[in-house]
């Protein structure tokens, strides 16, 4: 391996996935704007994610995810970003990154620094599901780099755990793999995504959705053979058949450099806390992304590195003053909120919307913020609040928010 050699840079955006990329793009003519990338290749989970429906919001076409991974890629490299892959942040001390790669290890110093590393699903362990070890158990991430990068079988039966939005993208890989999914399973009294979505689904792809239940067991000595299977209702367990299983949604966001840095996280979430122009609380140091919401749909995603490259571009022109926050706390059925902080001055958050997660369906809620005991928002959304996706809360519930004053409660009303 090379020696250590030391790099300066203007800005180093750390995750080369559609908020990263995107932002590399706006940022690029501001001095050298580095993007570092773990995996082999640009573009993040869109890269292995062969089906339509990416690049509504922000490039204004339907694509696939393979080919919106490489428009964003091919945009930000065109603009006069520079990207190094198989680049892994194994240090961080403020804006001093090391950087490991077959370069060597190499010291990045950067006068900004953009997290961009996106969010993951928990694996089976996280979720402690006990039984045995067998082959054929997945993730969503997992599985679609096995089919669509590298092309290996799968199994022909497979159980999905989850019934969000990548759920159904996980059966859309199985049938591309030229698998069925026998059985999905949610938790919830229905299905996490869109009713649309599900009922598409069901009909097209014929996949049974089985609701209020989990799955309590992996079944197999060498190969998954099934999955035993509690029905919350009845209380009766079952085994069903199958020879995979793909373990959907139950997002976490990638956020160890965040914690190496000692940034505030949410509690909820476990994403780091910024303001609406998606400052952390160490100058310099910004994030965007699924890091901070886990997790929105990839354009969304891409749309928050645009957002976080107009304050990186302020911050380098000498934008360094910031005014104590306030606190954006949520209560129930409200899990979290993001961002988790306004200050005076700052502009609206992303779309100027927040995004927040939520533990039980409410059709068209009421939202309401209150602050020193009183009412200072109020706004009646036209879509619902739905467990297993971004519920989208107008900024305009915290215009009548003191700035100075003391934290801010949010609910549904």
């Amino acid at each position: 391996m090379p020696g250590r050699t030391t790099h300066s840079t203007r800005v180093a955006i750390i995750g080369g996935g559609p908020a990263g990329l995107t932002a590399a793009r706006e940022l690029a003519g501001s001095g050298e704007v580095l993007v570092l990338e773990r995996e082999s290749d640009l573009g993040g989970i869109p890269r292995h994610a062969n089906h339509w429906g990416y690049g509504v919001r922000d490039l204004r076409r339907v694509m696939t995810g393979p080919a919106y991974a490489r428009q964003l890629a091919r945009e930000a490299l065109s603009a006069g970003a520079t990207a190094w892959t198989s680049a892994m942040v194994t240090g961080i001390d403020g804006r001093s990154l090391e950087v490991t790669s077959p370069r060597g290890v190499v010291t990045v110093e950067a006068d900004a620094v953009v997290l961009a590393t996106g969010a993951r699903e928990r694996p089976r362990a996280a979720r402690r599901i006990p039984g045995d070890r067998p082959r054929g158990v997945y993730t969503t991430g997992e599985l679609q780099n096995r089919v669509h990068l590298h092309h290996r079988e799968i199994g022909k039966r497979i159980v999905v755990v989850g019934a969000e939005l990548v759920s159904w993208s996980a059966v859309l890989t199985l049938r591309h793999a030229g698998a069925r999914a026998v059985l999905m399973t949610s938790s919830r009294p229905a299905p996490e995504t869109y009713a649309a979505v599900a009922l598409a689904g069901r009909v097209a792809f014929g996949v049974p959705v089985a609701t209020d239940t989990t799955v309590e067991r992996v079944i197999g000595k060498g190969q998954v053979e099934g999955v035993e299977v509690l029905d919350h209702l009845s209380g009766r367990r079952r085994v069903v058949a199958c020879d995979g299983v793909v373990f959907t949604a139950d997002w976490i966001p990638d956020h160890e450099l965040a914690v190496d840095l000692g940034l505030e996280l949410e509690p909820a979430s476990l994403a780091p806390r910024v303001d609406t122009a998606l400052r952390t609380g160490q100058p310099g140091i910004f994030a965007a992304g699924n890091l901070l919401h886990p997790v929105d749909t990839a354009d969304n995603a891409a749309l928050d590195g645009r957002h976080v490259a107009r304050s990186v571009e302020r911050w380098l022109a000498g934008a360094t003053e910031e005014t104590p926050g306030v606190g954006l706390l949520v209560e129930e059925p409200l899990r979290w909120m993001a961002p988790g902080l306004l200050r005076p001055g700052d502009p609206a958050p992303t779309r100027g919307r927040y995004l927040a997660w939520v533990n039980e369906y409410r059709r068209f809620p009421t939202v309401v913020a209150r602050q020193a005991g009183r009412v200072v928002g109020r706004v009646r959304t036209p879509w619902p609040a739905a467990p297993g996706r971004v519920f989208r809360i107008p900024a305009s519930v915290l215009e009548g928010v003191d700035r100075r004053g003391e934290e801010v409660r949010i609910s549904l009303g």
